[in-house]
């Protein structure tokens, strides 16, 4: 793990599986909410093999919107064991999602302990699997 003044970047792939959204409030309108779930598996940098993630969602019309979300990562990081939550904010229409994220300040444990950084990714409709990139430093 790099020092507080020497960050590193690490890439990967994630795939999603198990998407659970419900309606909050009538789901014939919009603006409109929708909650929901789903499990997210990271390889490279970031291993985690089952994360707990919740959305948020504000639908501006059809298929359209953005959404915001927390997710809890237990795995590790370049090699480092320990658990942590990302807050993730973005944006999606019909051609795919693009989502920015940043550690939750103090949520790191273990290895992980002091973590801050941040990333993002962008998946478009039909990918398998999606790309990230995350830029982290010990605190």
């Amino acid at each position: 793990m790099p020092t507080p003044t020497t960050p590193a970047e690490t890439t990967g792939r994630f795939t999603f599986a198990d998407w659970q959204e419900h309606p909050v409030g009538s789901p014939d309108s919009a603006p409109r909410l929708a909650h929901a779930t789903v499990t997210n598996a990271f390889s490279g940098g970031i291993e985690a093999a089952a994360t707990t993630c919740s959305y948020v969602i504000a639908y501006t019309g059809e298929n359209v919107g953005t959404y915001s979300g927390m997710e809890l990562l237990s795995g590790s990081v370049d090699g480092r064991k320990g658990t942590f939550v990302l807050e993730e904010r973005g944006g999606f229409d019909a051609t795919g999602t693009t989502c920015r994220f940043e550690v939750v300040s103090g949520s790191g444990t273990g290895d992980l302990a002091g973590l801050t950084g941040s990333g993002g990714f962008t998946y478009h409709h039909g990918d398998t699997s999606v790309a990230y990139v995350f830029t982290y430093a010990r605190a």
